[in-house]
């Protein structure tokens, strides 16, 4: 699935062992906040959002697909987002008909991203945020906010092996 879509823009800073740190640049985000933790519990959201980009908006336009789809615990429920295309700003989007869907201009950052392929539910997430944060902390780095699921493939027609994830932990510049 993720050849095929645009992806976020960012620049590599910096290799390490099993991890990169990356510089991501600003962007635009749709939105949308479930209940609960369990970032499997998100496909509400997705299709939430997905009826958002597919004309579910005030000029039934349809919006390009991207990858990946971005998710994280905020402390009252889970986060789903996709990163509308580069050619939009936040005022050249149609509004979204659903008003669960919010857009919002993301403030690029810098993120320590640990790659993994297979699935991606709760406990495999667990475990690579455990292995992420021990690598982050070994390298002397800073973590700075909370950790984020990117998925890049369909997880419903991708099979695990060949399916793409990332673990992304906000860190402190350096």
């Amino acid at each position: 699935m993720a050849g095929r879509y645009e992806e976020p823009r960012y620049e590599v800073i910096s290799t390490f062992p099993g991890f990169e740190v990356r510089s991501y640049a600003d962007s635009v985000q749709a939105r949308v906040r479930t209940e609960g933790k369990n970032w499997r519990g998100a496909t509400g959201g997705f299709r939430r959002i997905a009826g958002y980009i597919f004309g579910g908006n005030d000029r039934e336009e349809m919006i390009a697909m991207t990858a990946p789809v971005h998710m994280w615990n905020d402390g009252e429920g889970t986060i789903m987002a996709f990163t509308m295309p580069f050619e939009y700003s936040l005022e050249d989007l149609p509004s979204p008909d659903d008003k669960g869907v919010h857009l919002v201009k993301y403030s690029g950052c810098t993120l320590a991203a640990l790659p993994f392929s297979g699935l991606s539910g709760p406990r495999r997430s667990e475990r690579m945020k455990t292995k992420l944060r021990g690598l982050v902390l070994k390298n002397g780095l800073v973590p700075s906010g909370p950790f984020m699921l990117a998925v890049y493939d369909n997880p419903t027609s991708t099979l695990p092996f060949l399916r793409r994830n990332e673990i992304l932990l906000p860190i402190e510049d350096y």
